[in-house]
């Protein structure tokens, strides 16, 4: 019967148009008191860019253009604030950062008649509001006004104090508004979200840590989605009911980072994997084993279900080079019977992705760093970007390339273009990339303390030196990766070329005596697809024993 059930969930649909990942840590739960929260942006054709909105001031009745964040149509328009904040990617001057997934639900309530959208709302967002909580009365305040026209959201809504998760759909056609709940995460716990609705029971939840519309629960009753008693409602099971994708492609996901972070995870296993949707949900949040880094969290990002049941290097789809990419789409067909591949949070559609570091301890312009990559979080050192950075770096915005333009001086592009040389011989060419990025990285973690005394002392002196200073040093060290990564595209190439292997030694190609490249090496299949081929076709391609 279990069986049956597994089979039949292969052919509900599932698809987002954005499909990412958060995961979120609180400052009691972080190695040196960060609230850091994380986000991959993954969309296929999307060329990655860095947002940035300067400061400003606003005359009375001056009005801002709303564009769809996804597919830049016009939406309308919407009074600006008087007074707008400095925004660098998802973070602002006031180190507030706002992540989000889409998990969906229920089609009906998206109001397609609204003015703003999911990304929309939280630049705009960023622009207007100082804190977490201040945000979400914001977000909350805005949709109210002008109408919400996206599908369900999971929001991330942190700052240098507080992490919380607030989900939030829409109420149908013509009708502004919204429903939501925002929790806010213990200071000593880990939580994510990715494409599916986490918050389930709340009422619980005393009102300092939990807020919602005061229709949330009613409105379910008009529409018949609830009728069992107002402590009991679920926000997650009646917005957007759990579905096997909902749980092996998303929930997954999240059951990934909590698996390395918290003890006792093996019993969602079942759970997560789709094979008893009845099953406990997961936690919305758990105090973690050990405390968390920076760099943690971005190897949480680049995480593909190693040494799980779903490692994606384990079964045939891994291919001759044990790859834990998978073609799209995310179902296929064979025989008339539909198919899956994994879903895991490093993947190849990121546009962009980063970790954001809050800190209390710091003045604001020193204490936020968004740490921050263009494409496959795998596949990308972070480097990093202060949050009040007067510029963001060229090289992570449109000035030079677009979604069907190449340049070398897009990191986006550099990025894709070298990964896109690992991706079919991966466990060939992916421990030099994997080397020049934890090099790269680990120099800019060692430098982070010098710099920001440096920074420091320049504040105490005069903001604006230290702004100065720290918005040369995020432009710096992202073209300093920008530049090594054309460097290792073309280290690979030489490397690499036509399936053999030049020999070097710390990026130095050996020559012969006579001043030629070295004899090169034939390295033939891994060991594994080696025992694949023989395992599969027997004797085939065995060489026949030669008489003397």
């Amino acid at each position: 019967m279990r069986r049956l059930f597994f089979i039949v969930l292969f052919f509900i649909g599932y698809a987002y148009s954005w499909s990412c990942t958060n995961f979120i840590v609180g400052k009691d739960a972080s190695v040196d008191g960060s609230v850091m929260v994380s986000y991959s942006a993954d969309s296929y054709g999307c060329c990655g860019i860095m947002q940035h909105f300067p400061a400003g001031k606003h005359e009375k009745g001056t009005k801002r253009k709303v564009y769809d964040w996804e597919s830049n149509r016009y939406l309308g328009e919407i009074a600006e604030a008087p007074e707008t904040y400095n925004v660098v990617g998802n973070m602002n001057e006031f180190q507030l950062t706002i992540g989000e997934t889409t998990f969906g639900g229920r089609k009906e309530l998206v109001d397609t008649t609204g003015i703003i959208d999911y990304g929309s709302l939280i630049y705009i967002t960023l622009q207007r509001a100082k804190t977490a909580r201040e945000a979400i009365k914001v977000m909350t305040s805005l949709v109210d006004e002008y109408g919400y026209c996206s599908e369900g959201e999971s929001f991330s809504i942190c700052d240098p104090n507080e992490a919380w998760i607030m989900e939030m759909v829409g109420k149908g056609p013509g009708n502004k508004g919204a429903l939501w709940v925002a929790v806010r995460i213990p200071d000593d716990c880990i939580s994510g979200h990715a494409n599916q609705s986490r918050i389930h029971k709340f009422m619980q939840y005393d009102k300092k840590n939990c807020i919602y519309s005061k229709d949330v629960i009613s409105f379910a009753r008009k529409k018949d989605l609830y009728s069992g008693k107002d402590a009991d409602f679920d926000f997650a099971n009646t917005y957007c009911p759990l579905d096997f994708f909902g749980a092996r492609a998303c929930e997954a996901r999240v059951w990934s980072f909590y698996n390395i972070w918290v003890d006792g995870m093996d019993k969602y296993l079942d759970y997560a994997m789709g094979v008893n949707l009845e099953a406990e949900p997961m936690a919305l949040y758990y105090k973690p084993k050990a405390k968390l880094s920076v760099h943690d969290v971005e190897t949480a990002m680049r995480n593909q279900y190693e040494g799980t049941p779903m490692d994606m290097t384990k079964d045939p789809g891994a291919g001759t080079y044990i790859s834990p990419y998978r073609p799209r789409p995310l179902t296929w067909e064979y025989k008339g019977v539909k198919y899956f591949n994994e879903r895991p949070v490093g993947t190849q559609q990121s546009s962009f992705t980063f970790v954001s570091q809050m800190r209390s301890f710091l003045p604001d312009c020193i204490g936020g760093v968004l740490w921050f990559g263009n494409d496959d979080s795998k596949m990308v050192a972070y480097t990093p970007v202060y949050c009040c950075a007067t510029s963001v770096p060229d090289c992570y915005t449109k000035k030079y390339g677009d979604d069907v333009t190449f340049s070398f001086k897009s990191a986006f592009w550099v990025c894709n273009w070298v990964a896109n040389m690992v991706y079919p011989r991966f466990s060939l060419l992916y421990p030099d990339l994997e080397k020049k990025r934890d090099e790269l990285e680990k120099k800019f973690f060692d430098k982070q303390k010098s710099v920001e005394d440096i920074a420091l002392k320049k504040y105490k002196e005069d903001k604006a030196q230290a702004v100065k200073y720290l918005t040369t040093y995020s432009r710096v060290s992202a073209e300093g990766m920008l530049n090594q990564w054309i460097n290792l595209g073309k280290f690979l190439i030489v490397k690499y070329n036509d399936f053999v292997v030049k020999p070097e030694d710390n990026g130095v190609f050996f020559r012969t005596v006579d001043g030629i490249g070295e004899r090169v090496k034939s390295v033939g299949f891994p060991e594994e697809t080696r025992k694949n081929i023989i395992e599969q076709t027997g004797d085939r391609f065995r060489v026949p024993t030669q008489k003397k």
